[in-house]
C-alpha cells in the first residue's frame, strides 16, 4: 500500500464521523429510565408518609382506671395464676406417670424381644439336631449301599473267575463229545 491510499483512508474515516442523531430507541430508553426514577422517588415518599401516619393512628386515649379496679384485676390475675400452677402440677404428674409407663413398656418390650430370641435359638437348635439326624441316617444308608455293592462286586468277580475256569472245562468236554459222536449225516 502506498502512503497516498493510507492518507485517503484516514481522511475518509475522520470526515465520515458525523454527529450521532438520537433515534426513537434512544429517546424511548431515556423516557423509560426517567419514569422508573420518578416512580421510585414517588413510592418512597408514599411509604415514608404511611409509616409516619400509622404511628399517629395507633395511639389511643386510655380511660381512667380506679385503684379498686386495679386491685380486683390483680386478684383475678392471682386466682388465674393459682389455677395455672395447679394445672402445671397436674401436667407434671401426668408427664411423670407417662415416663414411668414408657419405661415399663420399654422393659416389657426388651423382655419380649429376649424371649423371642430364646425361642428362635431353640428352634434353630431343633432344626440343627434334625438336620444332623438326617445326615447321619443318610450316611448310614450310603454305607450299607456301598458295602452291598462291594460284596456284590466281589461275588461277581468270583463268579466270573469260576465261569472262566468252567468255560475251559466246558470247551474241553464239548470237543471230547464232538470227537466221540459220529458225524451228522452218518446216523
Amino acid at each position: 500500500m502506498s502512503n497516498s491510499t493510507i492518507a485517503q483512508k484516514v481522511e475518509n474515516s475522520i470526515f465520515s464521523r458525523k454527529r450521532k442523531v438520537l433515534d426513537t430507541n434512544d429517546y424511548h430508553r431515556y423516557n423509560t429510565t426517567m419514569k422508573n426514577k420518578c416512580a421510585l422517588v414517588l413510592s418512597s415518599v408514599l411509604v415514608s408518609l404511611l409509616i409516619v401516619t400509622s404511628s399517629v393512628f395507633a395511639v389511643e386515649v386510655a380511660p381512667r382506671i380506679s385503684d379498686r379496679e386495679i386491685i380486683e384485676g390483680l386478684a383475678d390475675i392471682r386466682g388465674d395464676i393459682k389455677d395455672l400452677r395447679a394445672e402445671i402440677k397436674a401436667n407434671t404428674e401426668a408427664i411423670r406417670q407417662l415416663r414411668e409407663d414408657m419405661n415399663q413398656l420399654r422393659k416389657d418390650n426388651t423382655e419380649a424381644i429376649r424371649q423371642l430370641r430364646e425361642d428362635m435359638n431353640q428352634r434353630f437348635d431343633d432344626i440343627r439336631w434334625i438336620l444332623g439326624l438326617f445326615v447321619t441316617i443318610s450316611l448310614i444308608i450310603l454305607g450299607f449301599v456301598l458295602r452291598m455293592q462291594w460284596q456284590m462286586h466281589r461275588r461277581q468277580t468270583q463268579v466270573e473267575t469260576t465261569l472262566e475256569t468252567q468255560k475251559d472245562e466246558i470247551s474241553f468236554l464239548k470237543n471230547l463229545i464232538e470227537k466221540l459222536l459220529p458225524p451228522r449225516g452218518v446216523l
